[in-house]
């Protein structure tokens, strides 16, 4: 599939009109269909206790061709995509999960919720994990009895009714239309046409997993916040980066959330998606709407990205893990920076609309959009500056500078500026200080994960500081570095934080030398260096 210029140059803003993203969407269709097929073609099929896949396909193709509508909407959600992929390369040798009959065996699930949602019948056996049978799209069925491990079990589908089972463990329903029960549970949707999935086995990043069915107060919260995100993402309607339609979403995966669990803290905010799922992101719940829209933002730049990539090369990557990436403890390869970028130029253009909006207070808003812009418009600069992009990806970068150049003129209070400088600055020199070796040193770096706190503390100025990292926020880098002195300076976390802050007092040559190679740096006056 060819892309238009047109698209493409949009895209490359790091936003995209509904055009734009409906030819993502196909160009996702063709993919999707042509992995279908690929694993359709194998001939390789491993003996199974299921026998031959040949009737699964032949399930699956009367019901394409009872229903299209139905089952190319079943065939494209995001776990398909996942489950699809993750087969392939197990049988590529470069993944491993459960036996492999039972993934092979998926495609048996698959078939039977096809006959359902096209009205076909269908006479299968399918895989049941533990007495759990899950059906794409629909839900997960448990059975009745004594289920250990991976077992066959006949299902039965006709006039809409599904068989699972036989004598007196059968169990008999009407999966479309069949309401929360003991032995069903139903696929559920966050809003229209949004399912949450909890229970899918593909609905993860790769392999499968178990169902994690959410409580009713946890699945409630779930509702209530993705409602705020997307009364807050309704409030701009133009393309731009960093504006969504909510209805985009093709599903939202809960990360590691039950019931059980105290809601989250504010800043807790972990995400992610994957290249097979189109759409398809796995989040844990934030607090309120407004770092849900942010996430929801974020993830599905990471969508459009990936779908960019499977229609044509953007760089030659030689996976070397060596970048800085404002937004990582550890070192990225150019796939994962260029991924960054985009997710992040999406992030900023969020936050700049945040500015006006009144969801959340304008200078917190402007601190965010003005510490994001600087520090995606520095990754853009690295990726501009490679050897290993292609035309199209010069193309991309390009037209990510420019959507970022423009932002940097624009105006932001001269405080929330100013915090968000010396926030983007406390992050490369820790970042520097735990990955990199000083020149002229045997000293190993401290390279592990490391929490980024000063990001988000950074975002308001304190009223009354008490830390060494309160007193920088609030503009006083004297009584901050008063502070860091009492602490250990073998820290990287306080290094980082005295360096900042004796380059804040002390601007000129000296600062900017300080501040470009911090893992080389000699405080004056100070006996530490690294």
């Amino acid at each position: 599939m060819k892309l238009a210029d047109r698209h493409l140059a949009e895209l490359a803003t790091g936003g995209g009109s509904d055009e734009a993203l409906d030819q993502l969407e196909r160009g996702e269709r063709t993919r999707r269909l042509l992995l279908l097929g690929a694993l359709h073609d194998r001939t390789d099929a491993p003996v199974t206790p299921l026998g031959s896949p040949d009737a699964a396909w032949q399930a699956l193709h009367a019901a394409y061709r009872q229903d299209a509508g139905q089952v190319e909407r079943l065939l494209l959600s995001p776990a398909v995509g996942s489950w699809v992929g993750h087969l392939l390369r197990r049988l590529h040798g470069t993944a491993d999960g459960p036996e492999l009959w039972t993934e092979w065996g998926h495609l048996h699930r698959l078939a039977v919720s096809a006959a359902l949602l096209a009205g076909t019948d269908a006479h299968l056996p399918v895989p049941v994990t533990d007495g759990r049978l899950p059906l794409p799209g629909l839900g997960l069925l448990r059975l009745p009895g004594q289920w250990t491990g991976h077992r066959p079990a006949l299902a039965t589908v006709h006039a809409g009714e599904l068989a699972v089972g036989s004598g007196p463990e059968q169990v008999s329903l009407h999966p479309v239309h069949e309401p929360e029960s003991a032995v069903w549970s139903p696929l559920r949707t966050v809003a229209p046409g949004v399912p949450l999935e909890d229970l899918d086995p593909y609905r993860d990043l790769d392999g499968p997993v178990p169902p994690a069915r959410l409580d009713p107060a946890e699945f409630a919260a779930w509702r209530r916040v993705f409602a705020d995100a997307a009364e807050v993402l309704g409030a701009r309607t133009a393309p731009g980066p960093g504006r969504l339609d909510p209805g985009r979403i093709r599903s939202v995966i809960p990360w590691g959330r039950v019931g059980v669990l105290p809601p989250p803290e504010p800043t807790v905010r972990r995400s992610a998606t994957t290249g097979d799922a189109y759409g398809a992101m796995v989040i844990t719940r934030p607090a309120g709407g407004v770092m849900l829209a942010e996430t929801l933002v974020h993830e599905f730049q990471h969508s459009k990205l990936a779908a960019l990539l499977h229609l044509f090369p953007l760089l030659d990557d030689d996976r070397a893990e060596r970048y800085y990436a404002p937004w990582r403890a550890d070192p990225r390869h150019l796939t994962g920076l260029l991924h960054g970028a985009y997710a992040f130029i999406g992030v900023t253009g969020f936050w700049r609309d945040r500015m006006t909006d009144g969801s959340v207070a304008p200078g917190t808003a402007a601190y965010y959009f003005a510490l994001r812009r600087l520090q995606t418009r520095l990754v853009v600069r690295t990726l501009a500056t490679s050897d290993r992009l292609t035309a199209p990806g010069r193309r991309l970068v390009a037209g990510l500078a420019e959507t970022l150049d423009g932002w940097l003129r624009e105006s932001v209070p001269d405080d929330a500026l100013r915090r968000a400088r010396t926030a983007a600055h406390l992050h490369r020199t820790e970042w520097r200080l735990r990955n990199l070796r000083p020149a002229r040193s045997s000293s190993r770096p401290t390279a592990a994960f490391w929490p980024d706190i000063r990001t988000h503390a950074f975002a308001v100025r304190p009223g009354v500081p008490h830390t060494a990292d309160e007193f920088l926020a609030a503009d006083d880098p004297a009584a901050a570095t008063t502070r860091y002195a009492r602490l250990d300076p073998v820290d990287p976390h306080v290094r980082a934080g005295r360096l900042v802050a004796y380059a804040t007092l002390h601007p000129g040559r000296t600062a900017r030398r300080i501040l470009a190679r911090p893992e080389s740096a000699r405080l004056p006056g100070s006996a530490t260096s690294r």
